[in-house]
């Protein structure tokens, strides 16, 4: 059995810490997609795209900094982000007054770069992908006395993500079934965290972008793999690699993982925005876009997901409203 990377007892301490900082995010029904979805289905819609940073990871930010120390929080704190996990840092240490450096790879998300430097954080563009970026960070970790944040690897990080099932399933006893977004597996984790410390017997699925799929192939062979690239228009899933915090959990606690198309993940965001009328990135609507493949499997029950992020460019999503993915 594998030694779980954090406790219950870690996601409700971190509640305590950001609950004067962030309210819980909406759940909500839509008859409308409900009756899209089909096969009698349920669908409850956690909106992480409520959030002020337009994205979940602004609870692993701020449970992360609330719980460094005086010298590291003086010192101030680094990550690789490809957007969400960066903002989160950002607006987090604007508001708890900590410096925040954000490590980005070339030709990232231009709107995403320019939310990060307005909240303040110096921004380092350096590397291909996400994966280089991590070098970076752990390069100024090393070299400026920098505390790093990584984005999957942390303990606190990973019990805020936790917050947001905990808040699902006090809200919605009646959920039978959570399908969430993987990219480094915080969210999925801490899902599974709150479902264990709370003795719910309530199965999580996972879903990964196919041209982003080495936690799903990883947790198809039972061993951790690493593939070339990572090719999607959901950036905050395009990871390359599995995670030593996370991928044990992921391997021993899910019910099932997938792999969803970006044509999927587009026609997603499509019906996530004729439907609830918001607004999500390519990630955010993973969650869905593997609900869809899933329908027939979870036919009749109560079943969760989360709008993890709205952060999508203008760009991508004039392609997405023109059917051109």
């Amino acid at each position: 059995m594998t030694a779980w990377p954090i406790g219950y007892e870690d996601v409700l301490a971190a509640r305590e810490r950001i609950a004067a900082h962030l309210p819980p995010t909406p759940l909500r029904g839509y008859a409308a997609l409900d009756a899209a979805v089909g096969h009698d289905l349920r669908v409850l819609v956690k909106h992480e795209n409520f959030q002020p940073t337009g994205a979940f990871k602004v609870r692993n930010a701020l449970s992360a900094l609330t719980a460094l120390g005086p010298e590291e929080r003086r010192r101030g704190v680094v990550a690789a982000t490809r957007g969400n996990h960066g903002l989160g840092l950002a607006w987090a240490g604007a508001r708890l007054g900590i410096p925040v450096t954000v490590c980005v790879p070339l030709g990232n998300n231009p709107e995403k770069n320019a939310a990060v430097r307005g909240l303040g954080a110096r921004l380092v563009e350096e590397g291909r992908d996400y994966d280089e970026s991590v070098k970076t960070a752990e390069r100024l970790t090393a070299e400026q006395g920098l505390h790093l944040v990584h984005s999957t690897n942390d303990a606190s990080v990973v019990a805020g993500a936790g917050t947001l099932a905990l808040e699902m399933l006090e809200e919605a006893p009646e959920l039978q079934a959570l399908v969430l977004s993987v990219g480094g597996g915080s969210q999925a984790v801490g899902a599974l965290t709150v479902v264990r410390g709370r003795g719910a017997l309530l199965p999580v699925h996972a879903v990964q972008a196919k041209g982003a799929s080495a936690i799903h192939d990883a947790w198809h062979l039972g061993r951790p793999v690493s593939t070339p690239s990572a090719d999607t228009i959901a950036d905050g899933l395009a990871t390359r690699n599995t995670y030593p915090f996370t991928f044990g959990a992921l391997r021993e606690g899910l019910a099932g993982f997938v792999t969803v198309t970006d044509a999927q993940i587009a026609e997603a965001v499509r019906l996530l925005l004729c439907t609830t009328h918001t607004l999500v990135e390519g990630a955010g609507a993973a969650g869905l876009a593997g609900l869809l493949v899933l329908g027939e499997a979870l036919a009749g029950r109560t079943v969760g997901i989360v709008l993890s992020g709205g952060n999508i460019d203008q760009a991508l999503l004039r392609l997405i409203l023109n059917k051109e993915i």
